[in-house]
């Protein structure tokens, strides 16, 4: 069997290796394989093997995409001639029901292979990451698993609850050979060529970092920005950095302590299986200090299989009842896993700490965790304006969760040390002229958008953008001010902007009143708090409709939309739709098509996130 994952937050890659795992309990061979790696043709060759299965754990990306690494796969398969007759599969995709396309990929894919012949052994599996995808994953993989068993007559040889994929070699290891972070090669940040991407990030220098609430505001966001001069890197406003956060020293010490290890060990992990495509679960050799900081998530919260492989190890009989209950996947299991574990926020360590009596080798534990991957931030800056320079504006992620623990955001928290660290040297922050200087450097690398400017600079853009919604939309229009100042016709830039509070939380004033000031910008502010009515960006777009539909019909305005995908945006596409229907004199059937149809020609565009 052959597992293939299109992943961009690692979460198909997860699964696609839970189900390799499991395929031994039935004697399957399988190996885990990323389709940007792998020849496709070779999906003809594995039709001529007896008793062969394609697995493919698929999640849509953006606006219906497939990820980053199944691009490839995704084209070839779309290409005429293809002949996959005999082919044996199955598709599990991961979506959002809050996104239109959702599990777009998951879809297309399954219903493609049957067009080229393929046989379908188990019903398209569909993962909503909106409600509980670890739930849903689970589900499918009974029913996957039971229709493997019948069609190729297998019987389970383990419960599965103890197979280490991954044996530890100890050293030593000459020190030149030995990982010390980074993500693909090795000496890679000490030896940097581009192209740079998600397998040779950049390491970034941060030249600028301010706050940007004001007034003794209880939250926190962020500007940041990042020197990318002399890089060969490029960027369009629009397009996404992802930056690969580290884990904060405190958490990756609390694990040593919690299972007394020497964290400064050096270790390899291979894999026990020698003709396995993955040979390392993270780069190594490295240390176990090395490993929890850069290379797996220590925040998120175990899915269920790991704690049923963990379960072994807790000599308390009562704790080891309840990870194996937790772990079973039964009616009660499912229960007490959501209650204990995602409604109560607890990560690993939160686990470790309310139940003493467990102590994983720590070799399994970075077996089983998942790796952190990088996070993705809409660029706030046009390379028009800022050609050596990506910006981000982010909002701290900080909060108590049901267990009175602190929870933070891993990339955000690295955010803020850096920006305290700047503040402790005596950098001013507040102002544009005075901003800091300072090293401190992360790895990036761009990943290219479909979120862009109209080609036509004459062609009115308008903007829907409440909170950190703003940042593609301040390189938006830093672009339409550098092509006015260089005398080409900009047509109406339009932005409806919300935030809590004008003294708090009202992200690049100064610099949005420069644009008005300059002609180039029309704002609409919605403030949800500084009156006893709340006002949303929602309000405003009901009571422009009329002006709306103007633009946009007659027009050719082009629609953007940044923000909250499961509130914010759904509810702006249903103000669209009504508009349409008000003003177009259409019914709400047309209405909806109309819409749909600004999406197929590029005019309404989303950046959203869940």
């Amino acid at each position: 069997m052959v597992v293939f994952y299109g992943s961009q937050t690692g979460t198909a890659e997860d699964f696609a290796q839970r189900i390799a795992k499991q395929a031994k309990r039935y004697g399957i061979s399988a190996a885990v394989c990323d389709p940007e790696e792998c020849d496709m043709e070779e999906l003809q060759r594995l039709i001529t093997i007896d008793k062969h299965l394609a697995l493919f754990c698929l999640a849509t990306y953006g606006e219906g995409d497939p990820t980053d690494n199944a691009q490839e796969f995704y084209e070839w398969l779309r290409e005429d001639g293809r002949d996959l007759n005999n082919l044996h599969y199955a598709v599990f995709g991961l979506g959002n029901k809050t996104y239109e396309h959702y599990n777009a990929v998951g879809k297309y894919v399954d219903k493609r292979l049957t067009e080229l012949g393929g046989v379908r052994v188990c019903e398209l599996g569909l993962g909503d990451d909106d409600g509980n995808i670890e739930d849903d994953f689970m589900a499918w993989a009974t029913v996957f698993w039971q229709s493997v068993c019948q069609k190729y007559e297998l019987v389970i040889n383990s419960d599965g609850s103890s197979m280490k994929q991954y044996k530890i070699v100890q050293g030593p290891f000459p020190p030149e050979t030995v990982f010390t972070g980074e993500i693909g090669r090795l000496k890679s940040y000490e030896r940097q060529k581009p192209p740079f991407d998600i397998r040779n990030p950049y390491l970034a220098p941060v030249v600028g970092s301010r706050e940007l609430f004001q007034n003794g505001c209880a939250r926190s966001c962020l500007h940041l920005e990042l020197d990318i001069s002399n890089t060969r890197i490029k960027y369009e406003a629009g397009d996404h950095v992802a930056v690969f956060p580290s884990n904060d020293d405190s958490l990756v010490n609390r694990i040593g302590e919690l299972l007394n290890v020497n964290l400064d060990e050096v270790i390899s992990l291979v894999n026990v299986d020698e003709d396995a495509q993955k040979k390392n679960p993270f780069p190594c050799p490295c240390s176990y200090r090395t490993a929890l900081t850069y290379y797996l998530d220590l925040t998120s919260m175990p899915n269920t299989q790991i704690l049923k492989e963990i379960a072994q190890y807790a000599t308390d009989e009562n704790e080891k009842a309840l990870l194996t209950l937790m772990g079973s996947y039964s009616e009660e299991g499912k229960i007490k896993y959501k209650e204990w574990v995602l409604d109560s926020c607890r990560s690993i360590i939160a686990i470790l700490e309310d139940l003493p009596s467990l102590k994983p080798p720590l070799d399994h534990l970075c077996e089983l965790l998942p790796r952190l991957h990088p996070r993705y931030y809409s660029i706030s800056s046009s390379p028009r304006v800022h050609p050596t320079c990506v910006h981000i504006t982010a909002v701290i992620v900080h909060f108590e969760t049901p267990t009175k623990r602190i929870a933070k955001g891993v990339a955000t928290n690295c955010f803020k040390e850096l920006y305290i660290r700047h503040q402790a040297l005596g950098f001013a922050q507040h102002n544009e002229e005075n901003h800091c200087h300072v090293p401190g450097r992360f790895p990036i690398y761009i990943r290219k958008s479909t979120f862009r400017l109209p080609f036509k600079f004459q062609i009115p853009v308008i903007m829907i953008g409440p909170g950190t919604g703003l940042a593609p939309f301040r390189g938006f229009i830093q672009e339409r001010h550098y092509y006015k100042t260089q005398g080409k016709p900009v047509g109406e830039t339009i932005l409806y902007y919300g935030c809590r509070n004008r003294a708090e939380d009202y992200l690049y004033e100064e610099e949005l009143n420069y644009f008005i000031n300059e002609n180039v910008l029309e704002l609409h502010v919605a403030f949800s708090r500084d009156q006893e009515e709340k006002i949303y960006v929602t309000h405003l777009l009901k009571d422009h409709g009329q002006r709306i539909w103007k633009l946009i019909k007659e027009d050719n305005a082009s629609i953007y939309v940044c923000g909250d995908a499961k509130n914010m945006a759904r509810d702006v596409h249903s103000i669209l739709i009504d508009i349409a229907q008000t003003y177009g004199n259409m019914t709400s059937e047309k209405a909806g098509t109309f819409i749909k149809e600004l999406t197929q020609k590029g005019r309404y565009s989303q950046d959203v996130w869940s």
